[in-house]
């Protein structure tokens, strides 16, 4: 298959709203229980109707599934699970029909143990291979070569009797780290890359991208400062700082060779994964500056805010203040509470989707909404021995499993919720039931139709994509801030609390009409319904 040249069109995803799909739990066409590509096909018009400009499909290459397919076996195909490459390709010529961009995961900074590459590297220390991973030597009592941890709890290398060497992996001993020092082993993930590009793919989520390059003299990293940001906590990973075992800066040259690529095509567009928790602001408008590096990048700072209001002020204005690049903002995705549980919202409140998203989508920058935001849904409680998460399961019961926001997208009311014929790889719960796409169709009022009635309505306001960000002061839990371009200028304010609010503007201004969020302007006071938001010009 050969990829159709368009005629590009300059920064289409700056502002723009990516629908991230979560493959195994969003609907499954061939009863089995678990997700597939054919079932995303037949439901890619429910995806454009919503108002988006793109969509992410989290990975769906063949992988062990130790870590639900972010351990690839093999970059270059589809998973059994998920469908085959014909059934990829339907997906990428029907999205294009309905004007949807297409991102797909790339998982480059580490592969799976049962990828062809590391058994070939792990055999002995000198076969063609033998440098493709990060290895080394134990100290002379044996221990692992330094003090580097693993995400997932404990040291970050593993020992393979094989080699008589330790191996690096940042997450699970399943997934080792590739040695993006090598030269072959970058040749090797933008020959991926070009494949995916050959098919039409029109942009990369890069996963877990920082921690790509690590430091080669395998320095110690220093204790984490427990006056910063980066404060200790349940999970030992978070009592270092992490200075030498990510975001090294010989990354940048390996954007620089990405970009290179990349620009051999049009509309292709990049979408970096920052885990980066000292100085993730900073991380971000270094990787997204310069015009040879990457589009833009996310980390986790809206998804610690919560509903306060100065919070999420103070994560976007300490990335405004960087003076540079570009972030796509987040409040939820795979590995995360969703945001209706961190809002502590009543359970069942259709408010929360309309809020979050008309949030999210009016703060500057670009934005990634994880499916069924737009529905409200909250996380569920999956008890402990239907746990399937590593992460989740090594930290019960004082840290939220991953799988209690991945149980699957409740397209109707039924037990089953209309995902599968089969067994639900992960049970539905019983309260995403009254909140499913079916019921809240049916509800010209309900909050997924709310959600559609705004994105359609901030297309028309080019202010809200690419304009300017101006906080107003304003009372928790309000957030307010201007956005403006050219001569539009949108004044927005945000209830995030469940109980009517209000505050004054410092000049009186007009309200706004068809976003369906609610708020009222009487001269220069501002009403808020709960978890509703203004919208008015002037001011």
């Amino acid at each position: 298959m050969t990829r159709k040249e368009k005629p590009a069109r300059k920064h289409w995803w700056r502002g723009a709203v990516i629908y991230q799909v979560y493959l195994r739990s969003f609907a499954d066409a061939d009863g089995d229980g678990d997700g597939d590509l054919k079932g995303l096909l037949g439901k890619l018009g429910y995806i454009a109707d919503l108002g988006v400009d793109a969509i992410w499909i989290c990975p769906f290459f063949p992988s062990p599934m130790k870590d639900f397919g972010y351990d690839v076996s093999d970059y270059c195909g589809v998973d059994p699970l998920f469908g085959a490459l014909k059934d990829f390709d339907a997906v990428i010529a029907k999205a294009h029909r309905l004007g949807l961009k297409v991102f797909i995961d790339q998982v480059l900074s580490h592969s799976s143990d049962e990828h062809p590459w590391f058994k070939e590297s792990r055999k002995n220390r000198t076969n063609p291979k033998a440098d493709w991973y990060v290895w080394a030597d134990a100290k002379r009592d044996g221990s692992p070569p330094n003090n580097w941890l693993s995400v997932f709890g404990g040291s970050s290398w593993a020992w393979d009797p094989r080699r008589r060497q330790y191996y690096l992996h940042n997450f699970l001993s399943g997934q080792p780290d590739l040695n993006f020092h090598n030269r072959a082993v970058r040749d090797a993930l933008l020959g991926v890359l070009r494949f995916w590009l050959e098919r039409g793919v029109d942009g990369f989520r890069l996963d877990a991208f920082n921690y790509g390059c690590h430091d080669q003299k395998l320095r110690d990293n220093p204790p984490a400062k427990p006056d910063g940001v980066f404060t200790p906590g349940l999970n030992p990973y978070e009592f270092q700082e992490h200075k030498y075992d990510k975001t090294q800066p010989e990354l940048l040259d390996v954007m620089r060779e990405m970009r290179a690529l990349f620009d051999q095509y049009a509309d292709i567009a990049t979408l970096g994964e920052v885990g980066a928790h000292e100085a993730t602001n900073a991380v971000i408008a270094d990787y997204t500056s310069g015009g040879d590096r990457l589009d833009m990048c996310y980390g986790g700072d809206l998804q610690a805010c919560g509903a306060d209001a100065g919070a999420i002020r103070r994560a976007v204005e300490g990335f405004e203040a960087q003076g540079k690049g570009w972030i796509c903002g987040a409040f939820g995705n795979h590995d995360a509470p969703r945001v209706a549980t961190r809002f502590t919202a009543p359970a069942g409140d259709q408010r929360i989707g309309p809020l979050s998203v008309a949030l999210l989508t009016s703060l500057r920058g670009s934005a990634c909404l994880y499916q069924g935001e737009e529905l409200s849904l909250q996380d569920a409680d999956l008890p402990f021995e239907e746990l399937q998460d590593p992460f989740g399961i090594a930290f019960y019961p004082d840290m939220s499993s991953r799988d209690n926001c991945r149980t699957p997208h409740p397209w109707t009311e039924a037990a089953k919720v209309g995902f599968t014929r089969g067994k639900p790889w992960l049970t539905p719960p019983a309260a995403h039931r009254k909140l499913s796409v079916a019921a809240q169709a049916r509800d010209p009022n309900s909050g997924l139709n709310r959600v559609k009635a705004f994105l359609r309505w901030r297309k028309s306001h080019p202010a809200l994509i690419e304009g300017q960000i101006a906080f107003l002061d304003a009372p928790e839990p309000v957030l307010a801030f201007v956005r403006t371009l050219g001569a539009e200028r949108i004044i927005c304010a945000f209830n995030l609390s469940p109980k009517r609010a209000s505050f004054e503007l410092p000049a009186p201004a007009g309200a706004l009409a068809g976003h369906g969020m609610g708020g009222t302007i009487a001269g220069r006071q501002v009403t808020l319904r709960g978890y509703g938001a203004f919208f008015g010009e002037g001011g």
